[in-house]
């Protein structure tokens, strides 16, 4: 059985972008003109997946809003020719691709989260992408991790160095090295301290699971921030079956962080012929003020 299936988290408050998150999903914070979560949906899609699920929350409907028709705006478009290709942009977006919402009605955690989608998933295999964290490269992150699923049967865990600054950020892998950009779990804590981290390679956004991932999620307790926490049902189901965690390659930007989020714009800004000359030539200026 192979991988058709995507799990988007986005009902987190983002309290790291307040007070603009207050009224915007953080996850509809813009790269320049394209909203972060696009870049996910795109993603998935260029995995070979066809079906997606949004796990959306309160204040979060311009998710929805941004992935559905839009008859007044398409109306108004269509009444000047010039409009064509602005038409035709907002019309492909809503055939993006095959969505469906699930609300998280409180803020339990990432575990609890992805716990809410159990009946749409029904048994299969399912990948997780965080609605915050573009990865980019020519293979997508979420097809690297779904190729090694299908070489091995088993859960997989995406995972790359972070700083000691971060460490307590992320979830900590130890693992024992099998090949290249390969390990197999050994086990992984939640947000340790500099000390208590077994490594410094850090889960990030990205997670390929078997449907045994749920029953460990029933079984999680609420952990750090008294909410329930992926990497303990993570942690339980490698008690089970054998977990691996797949070094990606690509350049990650975490846009819930700020210094992420300005470098994805900044990134993608440059690579934009309209934008390149005048960007760099105000970075010149601002460097020598």
């Amino acid at each position: 059985m192979t991988v058709k299936k995507a799990v988007i988290p986005a009902a987190g408050l983002g309290t790291r972008f307040l007070p603009v998150t207050k009224s915007m999903p953080k996850e509809m914070l813009p790269i320049i003109d394209v909203p972060v979560i696009h870049y996910v949906v795109k993603e998935a899609l260029s995995s070979g997946i066809d079906d997606i699920i949004i796990i959306t929350g309160r204040s979060k409907r311009a998710i929805e809003d941004y992935f559905d028709d839009a008859p007044e705006l398409e109306m108004h478009l269509a009444k000047n020719p010039k409009n064509a290709e602005l038409l035709s942009m907002v019309q492909d977006i809503s055939k993006l691709a095959d969505i469906h919402y699930v609300r998280q009605k409180e803020p339990l955690g990432l575990g609890d989260a992805v716990l809410r989608t159990e009946k749409h998933i029904s048994g299969e295999p399912f990948a997780v992408l965080l609605g915050d964290d573009i990865i980019r490269n020519t293979t997508p992150c979420t097809r690297q991790l779904i190729d090694t699923y299908n070489r091995y049967r088993c859960s997989v865990l995406a995972v790359e160095e972070v700083s000691d600054a971060m460490v307590s950020s992320y979830g900590i892998i130890k693992g024992k090295p099998l090949e290249d950009s390969l390990s197999l779990l050994e086990d992984i804590i939640e947000k340790p301290s500099l000390a208590e981290a077994p490594s410094r390679m850090g889960a990030i956004g990205r997670y390929v699971f078997t449907q045994e991932i749920f029953e460990c999620l029933h079984s999680t307790e609420r952990g750090v921030g008294g909410e329930i926490q992926l990497t303990d049902a993570i942690r339980l189901l490698n008690g089970r079956q054998n977990i691996y965690a797949y070094e990606f390659s690509g350049r990650r930007y975490d846009t819930g962080d700020r210094m992420g989020y300005l470098e994805a714009i900044i990134d993608m800004a440059l690579e934009q012929e309209e934008l390149r000359e005048e960007l760099m030539a105000y970075m010149k200026e601002v460097v020598g003020r």
